[in-house]
Protein backbone atom coordinates (compact mmCIF):
# COMPACT_ATOMS: atom_id res chain seq x y z
CA UNK A 1 0.00 0.00 0.00
CA UNK A 2 1.46 3.13 -1.09
CA UNK A 3 1.94 6.41 1.80
CA UNK A 4 -1.03 9.00 1.56
CA UNK A 5 1.24 11.50 2.50
CA UNK A 6 4.30 12.85 2.92
CA UNK A 7 4.04 12.53 7.14
CA UNK A 8 2.74 8.92 6.39
CA UNK A 9 5.78 8.20 4.07
CA UNK A 10 8.14 9.42 6.72
CA UNK A 11 6.57 7.41 9.93
CA UNK A 12 7.28 4.06 7.52
CA UNK A 13 10.99 4.97 7.29
CA UNK A 14 10.97 5.32 11.10
CA UNK A 15 9.48 2.12 11.88
CA UNK A 16 11.66 0.21 8.88
CA UNK A 17 14.73 1.46 9.99
CA UNK A 18 13.74 0.44 13.51
CA UNK A 19 12.58 -3.21 11.84
CA UNK A 20 16.48 -3.29 10.32
CA UNK A 21 18.08 -2.83 13.34
CA UNK A 22 19.41 0.84 12.20
CA UNK A 23 18.07 2.87 14.95
CA UNK A 24 16.58 1.77 18.46
CA UNK A 25 12.43 0.87 18.40
CA UNK A 26 12.35 2.94 22.13
CA UNK A 27 13.23 6.45 19.66
CA UNK A 28 9.74 6.20 17.62
CA UNK A 29 7.28 7.57 18.83
CA UNK A 30 3.22 7.85 17.80
CA UNK A 31 2.42 6.33 14.03
CA UNK A 32 6.57 5.48 13.49
CA UNK A 33 5.62 3.19 16.35
CA UNK A 34 2.36 1.79 15.96
CA UNK A 35 3.61 0.84 12.29
CA UNK A 36 6.71 -1.26 13.80
CA UNK A 37 4.19 -3.06 16.07
CA UNK A 38 1.25 -3.61 13.07
CA UNK A 39 3.38 -4.15 9.56
CA UNK A 40 5.86 -6.22 7.91
CA UNK A 41 9.20 -5.32 6.91
CA UNK A 42 8.02 -5.89 3.51
CA UNK A 43 4.49 -3.61 3.62
CA UNK A 44 7.08 -0.86 5.74
CA UNK A 45 9.19 -1.20 2.29
CA UNK A 46 6.79 -0.61 0.21
CA UNK A 47 4.90 2.49 1.96
CA UNK A 48 8.37 4.28 2.61
CA UNK A 49 9.27 4.03 -1.05
CA UNK A 50 6.65 5.98 -2.42
CA UNK A 51 7.37 9.06 -4.76
CA UNK A 52 6.70 11.85 -2.50
CA UNK A 53 6.26 14.37 -5.45
CA UNK A 54 2.91 15.37 -5.41
CA UNK A 55 2.19 13.95 -1.83
CA UNK A 56 0.11 16.21 0.76
CA UNK A 57 2.32 16.88 3.94
CA UNK A 58 -0.99 15.51 5.92
CA UNK A 59 -3.24 12.91 4.99
CA UNK A 60 -6.64 13.92 4.19
CA UNK A 61 -9.42 13.18 7.65
CA UNK A 62 -12.05 12.35 4.50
Amino acid sequence: MPAKSKNQQQAAGAALSAKRGDTKKSDLKGASEEMYESMSKDELEDMASTPRKGKPTKKNSS
